[in-house]
């Protein structure tokens, strides 16, 4: 977790004279408690950092706003499979596991951690963390994506990378511009994930939001609106205000 995210929340509140009353992330949450966490985080070792994450996790700092967020490529595997059924990470911060539906309020929504990967996706999850097994813990399967299957539409869908030609819903020639090595997997239909792309025919949740690449973008499919937000740094857009006619209340699984 990034004061990032928690100042520019903060910053955006005042600016615009509004509440934010849930703050939902798509992945690469960086829940690094402590060093020993830095050892099974899932990224180059020039970018293994303690991060900010540790504050909110011993008390010394509390998330402004009610966080909920699912898990990506670039995380503590140690960690996040110690919560792989979900769970509250720190004061005010729910991992939404593996897979998992929870309620916020009368609001339901729905996420799939980590991304694709078509070597694991027909395996079974490793029932014990090893430093063997962290790239493919990172990974869905295909009993966790059949298990979102059998669910009622949610309000909103989380996933870190995308569903598969969700950019033929948007402006592909603009995301063609801002990522000019996509082209040919968008032409050859292969950029983003089959599973989440047949997720999203079966649930068209209102909302999906994810990541991954890097890069805004918007679509919308039928009834489903959908956002992809950009890196977490400066000058980028890594924040979305949405409006969703809906109570508030407790997190529930």
């Amino acid at each position: 977790f990034k004061v990032t995210y928690s100042m520019e929340v903060t910053k955006l509140q005042d600016s615009k004279n509004i509440k934010v009353s849930l703050l939902l992330c798509t992945g690469d949450f960086h829940a690094i408690r402590d060093f020993e966490d830095l050892d099974s985080m899932t990224c180059p070792a020039k970018f293994r950092k303690l991060g900010d994450f540790h504050k909110y996790y011993t008390g010394q700092a509390v998330a402004p706003v009610t966080t909920v967020f699912i898990g990506g490529n670039h995380e503590s595997v140690s960690h996040m499979h110690e919560f792989q059924n979900g769970g509250w990470v720190a004061p005010n911060i729910y991992y939404m596991g593996r897979v998992g539906v929870i309620k916020f309020g009368d609001l339901r929504i729905a996420g799939v951690s980590g991304i694709y990967h078509q070597k694991d996706y027909f395996k079974n999850v490793p029932t014990h963390y090893t430093p063997a097994v962290i790239k493919t813990l990172y990974r869905y399967r295909k009993s966790e994506v059949e298990n979102l299957m059998r669910i009622s539409p949610p309000d909103i869908m989380l996933s870190h990378d995308w569903p598969r030609g969700i950019y033929h819903y948007g402006d592909v020639e603009q995301l063609i511009r801002k990522k000019p090595f996509f082209k040919e997997e968008i032409y050859a239909n292969q950029l983003g994930s089959p599973p989440t792309e047949e997720l999203l025919e079966v649930l068209k949740p209102k909302y999906w939001f994810a990541s991954h690449l890097h890069v805004y973008f918007q679509a919308q499919k039928e009834n489903t609106y959908f956002i992809a937000l950009d890196k977490a740094l400066e000058q980028r857009s890594f924040v979305e205000i949405v409006t969703i006619d809906a109570s508030e209340g407790a997190i529930t699984p």
